[in-house]
């Protein structure tokens, strides 16, 4: 995609250590079945992922940074088939997960994926203040939460195709409140305190870092929507701004896509904007050598997640014909999501 990037772009010394553990823990949590399986997760590069979206984290981080992201993915994919069409099954499958990050453990017997997320949440939440598990536990509730919704929207799509009745589309706020859930970037971003050190509250809420952190969030999804709009469109997906600009201005993908795009880019041109305020902003709040230390180094961490999320969906095949994993494959998908399903 035609973006200019602005940050500073670079890759983790610990990639190779990380994408070994990686397979490891994958299969050792039944998220991945088959040499198949394996080959297909591997055209996605997800070490490269987290490598340049955490570049400066130590070996120990990375290997967390890239099991989240492995998780993400392979649960994602799950409800691009079948289940994917039945908001209750959704819910039912979320359920047990959001109650993990509650404290409710015994979610984690309900299936692999909620075993691996288990495992997950304890070592993302371990030394971490217990402002930062409320807020973790929040964003991944939300993520979990608005799966069943999703699949509501699909299971629409699909009646009303089959009705013969024009697909009704969410508007730009509807879009919007269920995309900055189902696309995990909060949780994602909460990671750049977890691997660095937690901003102080008054600089946290501050409007610029609340804008900051809603543009970081924000970018990743709206270009993620231009790459999969060819796996989504055709399955009924309402949730693609891509898809959406489509119908409000009755115009081909091309032009949809490159509104999107530039609206991307600008969002991107004003984090650069924003960011050129936090060092006046932390001398206006008082803060301390360590806790401009600490915004400074967040700022750096979100500008860091954008640009080597950019730069890592030009390379990978995920969202290439040839990168995507089946979902009606029993030996790729067989009680993944359930014991015995």
């Amino acid at each position: 995609m035609d973006l200019t990037i602005p940050f500073r772009r670079s890759v983790s010394t610990h990639r190779s250590a990380a994408e070994a553990s990686n397979l490891d823990w994958l299969q050792a949590h039944e998220m991945l079945r088959g040499h198949e399986a394996a080959e297909l997760y591997a055209r996605w590069d997800v070490p490269d992922l987290a490598a340049r979206s955490f570049p400066d984290a130590n070996q120990d981080d990375l290997v967390l940074a890239t099991d989240l992201f492995g998780f993400y993915f392979l649960f994602d994919d799950q409800f691009d088939g079948e289940v994917g069409l039945h908001p209750s099954r959704v819910a039912s499958i979320c359920d047990p997960l959001i109650g993990i990050v509650h404290g409710d453990l015994d979610g984690a017997k309900a299936s692999p994926v909620a075993a691996s997320f288990a495992d997950l949440w304890r070592r993302s939440s371990e030394g971490m203040s217990s402002r930062w598990r409320s807020r973790a536990a929040y964003n991944w509730e939300w993520y979990f939460a608005t799966h069943p919704s999703e699949a509501l929207g699909r299971a629409r799509a699909v009646e009303a195709e089959r009705a013969g009745r024009e697909i009704e589309l969410p508007d730009r706020a509807e879009y919007l409140m269920l995309r900055r859930g189902t696309g995990a970037t909060e949780t994602v971003i909460d990671m750049i305190e977890r691997f660095a050190e937690e901003v102080p509250a008054t600089a946290f809420h501050s409007p610029q870092l609340r804008l900051m952190r809603q543009l970081a969030a924000d970018i990743p999804s709206f270009a993620n929507d231009v790459r999969s709009y060819r796996k989504e469109a055709p399955r009924g997906d309402a949730y693609n701004l891509v898809v959406i600009l489509q119908h409000q201005r009755q115009c081909g993908v091309g032009e949809a896509s490159a509104a999107v795009l530039a609206e991307t880019q600008w969002m991107i041109d004003e984090y650069a904007r924003l960011s050129a305020e936090v060092p006046e902003l932390c001398t206006r709040l008082g803060l301390s050598g360590p806790q401009r230390r600490a915004v400074e180094r967040y700022t750096e961490g979100l500008a860091a997640w954008v640009a080597g999320y950019l730069e890592w969906e030009d390379r990978t095949l995920r969202y290439r014909p040839e990168g995507e994993m089946p979902v009606d494959r029993p030996n790729h998908v067989e009680g993944l999501l359930d014991r015995g399903w």
